[in-house]
């Protein structure tokens, strides 16, 4: 068996850059973090009830959402802890930029979206581990580094449903293609704070 691929799934590292501007902002990023579990919960009951007969993808995104709302939860106790109110904020253009590259005819479209989506994780996986090495307060380093092994997983879990409903050449050919847009989308770095800026 083919091992999975890992976070080297991304084309290019995050810049110095993204962490000093992070952590000089970690208020908004705490923010941001908020609004990002929210969407991703959302993703996932958005893929139920578009493809509502796929029972494998049903029954693993039932749990991701369930522990995305978990992760929301962790991170609007923060919030009030440091009497951060809930608020909307701008997204920067990196969702907007990906979902663009989904193909709009199925079956290209649940292929991409499940990749993009994948991809998304594999990035927060990332950029929560350098928060979690390189944040100056122990208690929310420790609480980014908690988060990280989930975010994996749910970057392996899209890439094994891509895999079971699609011929693995091709899920291999999209993500390397859909990677490097990722990793362009990232290359400058947006001038709001944000955990995918």
């Amino acid at each position: 068996m083919i091992p999975l691929p890992t976070i080297n799934a991304l084309k290019q590292p995050t810049s110095s850059a993204w962490i000093e501007q992070a952590l000089a902002n970690l208020d908004t990023i705490l923010l941001d973090h908020s609004h990002c579990e929210r969407k991703a919960a959302g993703v996932a009951l958005n893929f139920m009830f578009r493809y509502p007969s796929n029972t494998k993808m049903v029954r693993e995104l039932t749990k991701i959402a369930q522990e995305e709302l978990e992760h929301f939860e962790l991170v609007n106790q923060w919030l009030e802890r440091r009497n951060i109110a809930l608020a909307p904020l701008p997204p920067p253009p990196y969702g907007a930029g990906l979902k663009a590259q989904v193909r709009p005819q199925e079956p290209h479209r649940f292929l991409d979206s499940l990749l993009v989506t994948g991809l998304i994780e594999a990035r927060s996986h990332e950029r929560l581990g350098l928060l979690a090495a390189h944040c100056p307060e122990p208690e929310l380093a420790k609480f980014y580094k908690g988060l990280m092994a989930s975010e994996a997983r749910h970057f392996g879990m899209y890439w094994v449903l891509a895999d079971t409903y699609f011929d693995r050449k091709d899920v291999m050919q999209r993500l390397d293609e859909l990677a490097v847009v990722e990793s362009e989308l990232l290359a400058t770095l947006h001038p709001e704070p944000r955990i995918h800026s």
